[in-house]
């Protein structure tokens, strides 16, 4: 096992040059110009010139690539233009709001998901079975932002059961921590149980078809024990595999949902970030979701090894 995750961690050493080489890229031939955002529109070209020289950002893309990789791999993710604070620093100070509202969200999207397409895929052509189905289509036509203005204005306005924005540290109590996350997380975890139901359904439908599935039923053995102890353990591939490619939905979902509820986290720092050119904050926290995307499919790899012991690497 130690030799398959050392083999799978340096298979990630490329993607993730390539993943870099692209965000810098990008953002170099991007329009906007940070330096003119400074300068501001009463600045004369000369000022202009001494700002983009004091930036660096007047020198060859090569030698400015070259620069960047170098304290990449120093550990050093540059400092933001505008706040002048170092971009590890700003994650650092971010990253428990984004981290919470992401373990949350996945942890009620996988406690309501799998019972629902379990339940869907045990009572197929049911109303259970087409109640779940709705819901999934439901959940992949509606925009996160309109789900969450939605529950926002009931749950929050109307109702005045929860907190309408913000975030409170975990160190503050785990009640009011927990009540700022209750409606983001539902928000973000919308389309997260419709895709995870959805998948669930179909791979517990193909496992109910087998033949030992029949003959554990043959024998006797209770419904519960067949669904759970033989057909959910025998789909639980396709179902992980799933689960962990919606970390890139939980991701992307995210910058959506802590800009409607005002959460100073990961996802608001990138879109300060971006309508400001704030390149280097930009570049950071882009590299740092891949990365973290990336650790996450290799995770996946590897507990196929548990779940099923006929996959091999």
């Amino acid at each position: 096992m130690l030799g398959i995750i050392v083999r799978r961690l340096v298979a990630t050493i490329p993607v993730m040059a390539v993943v870099a080489l692209c965000v810098f890229s990008l953002l170099y031939f991007a329009p906007g110009d940070p330096v003119t955002i400074i300068a501001g529109d009463q600045a004369s070209p000369a000022d202009v010139a001494r700002i983009r020289a004091t930036l660096g950002l007047d020198r060859p893309f090569l030698v400015r690539l070259g620069d960047w990789t170098w304290r990449i791999l120093q550990g050093d993710l540059g400092t933001s233009i505008f706040t002048n604070i170092p971009v590890t620093e700003l994650i650092a100070q971010r990253v428990q709001p984004t981290l919470s509202l992401m373990l949350v969200t996945l942890a009620f999207a996988i406690a309501i998901a799998v019972p629902l397409g379990v339940a869907a895929a045990a009572t197929a052509g049911s109303v259970v079975d087409r109640s779940v189905m709705a819901l999934a289509v439901l959940g992949f036509s509606v925009p996160v932002f309109v789900v969450g203005y939605v529950l926002a204005h009931v749950f929050a306005v109307e109702l005045g059961w929860l907190p309408v924005q913000g975030y409170t540290p975990i160190e503050r109590g785990l009640g009011p921590w927990f009540a700022n996350l209750i409606l983001p997380a539902s928000t973000l975890g919308f389309v997260y149980v419709a895709l995870i139901a959805r998948v669930t359904r179909a791979a517990m439908l193909d496992v109910l078809a087998q033949d030992y599935v029949r003959t554990a039923r043959a024998k006797g053995l209770a419904p519960r024990a067949v669904l759970f102890l033989h057909a959910l353990k025998n789909a639980a591939v396709p179902i992980v595999t799933v689960i962990g490619m919606g970390i890139a939905l939980l991701i992307g979902g995210a910058v959506v949902t802590e800009t409607v509820f005002a959460i100073p986290g990961l996802g608001r720092l990138t879109v300060d970030a971006i309508l400001r050119r704030d390149y280097p904050v930009i570049q950071g926290v882009v590299l740092l979701f891949s990365a973290v995307y990336v650790l996450m499919n290799l995770a996946i790899d590897l507990l196929y090894t548990l779940l099923d012991p006929r996959i091999r690497y």
